[in-house]
């Protein structure tokens, strides 16, 4: 596929298992025209293979998660705590051979999507793929050194983001009036601002809002949507519950952190 000059981008982020989740989520973002998935589609929740057979046709971009790397074998677990390191165990098991095999084969990030060259994605940072980006010092090194308009970076599970132009620098952060409803929050990309943009997690956020996040970016309009979809919460806890993944996994879902 050629580069697009007008499109609509679905990105995704940190599905983690959650099948429930993405669907809400790929009903919710219809119509687009590409997507890009951002990493760490297993580990946590309880329907690894599900969700790999749902992207892997669909994705233009993947780029590989921490989670995803020790979930098929390619890094160690040693580094998470026990319940991720649980989780990892338990998926790596259930994988199917040709989903570890997928999973193996992954890009590592950053990678400029065919379709748009104003962006790259990359899982936690363009500088380092496993690095956390959560706070204005965490975001100046990437915003200095960015070689594209826009990065869409994950790994936090915290939807927002930040931007510079010149010496001005500012933190994105969404405004939504509910946390029951689907909810949208917009941001135009100015002409001369570089902007690091998190969608959030579609399977597990950590922002305090337990709804399914995803972004949507119009190069036409160069405008950022921010999105919340509420989904079967329940199912997504029972199928964590009869798997025999740690409560934790279930009850944090609830919760949203």
């Amino acid at each position: 596929m050629g580069q697009i000059d007008c499109m609509r981008a679905l990105i995704l982020s940190d599905i983690h298992g959650n099948l429930e989740a993405l669907k809400a989520v790929l009903a919710a973002a219809e119509p687009y025209d590409v997507l890009w998935n951002l990493g760490d589609m297993v580990g946590y929740g309880a329907s690894p293979n599900e969700v790999v057979d749902l992207i892997r046709p669909l994705a233009q971009v993947n780029v590989r998660g921490n989670h995803d790397r020790v979930c098929c074998g390619l890094t160690s677990a040693v580094g998470f705590n026990p319940v991720a390191r649980a989780a990892a165990m338990w998926t790596k098991n259930e994988l199917t051979p040709a989903n570890l095999q997928w999973l193996k084969e992954m890009a590592q990030g950053p990678v400029t999507p065919e379709e748009q060259s104003a962006a790259t994605c990359v899982h936690g940072s363009p500088l380092n793929e496993d690095q956390y980006i959560l706070s204005m010092r965490d975001a100046w090194a990437p915003l200095q050194q960015m070689t594209t308009t826009i990065t869409f970076f994950g790994h936090t599970h915290v939807q927002g983001g930040f931007s510079q132009k010149g010496d001005d620098w500012h933190e994105i952060k969404t405004q939504y009036r509910t946390k029951n409803a689907a909810e949208s929050w917009k941001m135009l990309i100015p002409e001369g601002t570089r902007h690091l943009v998190n969608p959030g997690s579609v399977g597990q956020p950590r922002d305090c809002d337990w709804r399914a996040a995803f972004v949507m970016y119009d190069s036409e309009a160069m405008e950022i949507a921010y999105h919340r979809v509420p989904y079967d919460l329940t199912a997504a806890q029972g199928r964590i519950l009869m798997a025999g993944l740690p409560e934790r996994l279930a009850a944090r879902l609830r919760e949203g952190r």
